[in-house]
């Protein structure tokens, strides 16, 4: 009797599986592996105190920018808060302070660097802290899909519009082809404008935004839309589709807004009677067609504001935002909960957390400058043009 032996492969992993072991990186992706330097310990009791000395050492030369979605322990260094498009404009508008610490994703923290000058400096204090709705449009798989339309005789006619939660090179793509970036408060303005320019839209990368926009906002219908899908031969879409759509939707999404479900408004009207469901238009187009009320984040805080006393609201964002605006307006009588029953953090945005602010701002008041973003100068060109572009919309 033989025992047959195993033949060894010289089998070599391939670099995404090397980047989702932590043994690699992509500088063009929205993934990060490496925060180099030493952090200090969560448990450490003066994180707090030391947060502070370090930016009050640092003074004007530096300006915090907070996102809606950072966690409060974040939050509360921020000079400003806001959404991403706000916080990049609130950076431009502060030529004095050298050192801009973002506290968001990495996508924020390049719209941040492309609108600033070029004697400041943008920083993100963890380089893995991007964003999985960006990752799912590289520069590579939209080009490949520029090929695809172009093939199919349409790409004359189409006009990109790339969300705001796309990657630089995504923007730049957009630029260079004659298209604009759109923010989840003006995704109407930035369409109405490309078909003003073109028959066609390719939308990148958000498919629910773009679905949600063209159906709920503009009175398209669901058959005006193709999903485009870059891990399938020409984007799983016959020539024909291509042809006869007016909506080409990339299949990207929101991990944590594709979470919420039909059934997750369905639960919360019955738990919470007469509550109003309030969502994010990242959400799905089912849930959009059940909700209330749909807006960007800002006018998520704005409803809320504007609410009356004893009112009711499911909210469908990010839970850090959700639980802050739930503790804000409790003395108000305002009852606030989160739309679904399940937990749902931004898992990138919470790697900002305080050991990496702290060991950010002490680094900076060392005079050791640390995690900076920087995109380079073509890039930077065409972005900036299609956030010009958007800028310039009526």
């Amino acid at each position: 009797m033989t025992t047959a032996q195993t033949p060894q492969l010289d089998v070599q992993p391939s670099p995404l599986a090397l980047l989702l072991l932590g043994r690699g990186a992509d500088p063009r992706s929205e993934r990060g592996v490496e925060c180099p330097g030493d952090l200090p310990e969560p448990s450490d009791p003066d994180l707090v105190a030391r947060a502070r000395a370090a930016k009050e050492k640092l003074g004007s030369k530096v300006f915090v920018l907070g996102h809606h979605y950072q966690r409060d322990e974040v939050i509360q260094f921020a000079d400003v808060t806001g959404d991403s498009f706000k916080l990049a404009r609130d950076a431009a508008a502060r030529p004095d302070a050298e050192y801009i610490v973002f506290c968001g994703v990495h996508f924020m923290a390049e719209s941040a660097d492309i609108l600033t000058t070029d004697d400041q400096k943008v920083v993100l204090p963890d380089l893995a802290a991007g964003c999985s709705m960006a990752d799912m449009a590289t520069a590579e798989q939209v080009a490949e899909c520029w090929d695809v339309l172009t093939e199919a005789g349409v790409a004359e006619q189409v006009v990109p519009v790339s969300y705001m939660n796309s990657s630089a090179d995504i923007k730049a793509f957009t630029g260079k082809h004659g298209g604009t970036i759109c923010t989840s408060s003006n995704a109407e303005r930035a369409l109405e404008w490309a078909f003003q320019q073109g028959e066609k839209v390719l939308f990148l990368p958000d498919q629910h935004l773009g679905r949600n926009t063209a159906v709920r906002d503009m009175g398209m219908s669901l058959e005006d839309c193709v999903l485009y899908n870059p891990h399938k031969p020409n984007g799983g879409l016959t020539a024909e589709q291509l042809r006869d759509a007016k909506m080409i939707l990339w299949r990207g999404h929101c991990s944590v807004h594709g979470r919420f479900s039909l059934e997750s408004v369905e639960d919360v009207r019955e738990r919470v009677p007469g509550v109003n469901v309030l969502v994010h238009p990242e959400c799905r187009h089912e849930v959009v067609a059940a909700a209330d009320y749909v807006g960007s984040t800002e006018y998520i805080i704005k409803t809320l504001e504007a609410a009356p006393a004893g009112s009711k609201w499911a909210i469908g964002t990010e839970l850090n935002l959700v639980r802050r605006l739930a503790d804000r307006f409790a003395p108000e009588g305002k009852e606030i909960v989160f739309l679904d029953k399940t937990v749902c953090f931004c898992s990138t945005m919470n790697r900002i957390d305080l050991p990496h602010l702290v060991w950010t701002l002490e680094s900076l008041a060392e005079g050791t400058l640390v995690n900076r973003i920087e995109v380079d100068r073509e890039t930077e060109a065409f972005a900036k043009l299609a956030l010009e572009r958007m800028l310039a919309l009526p």
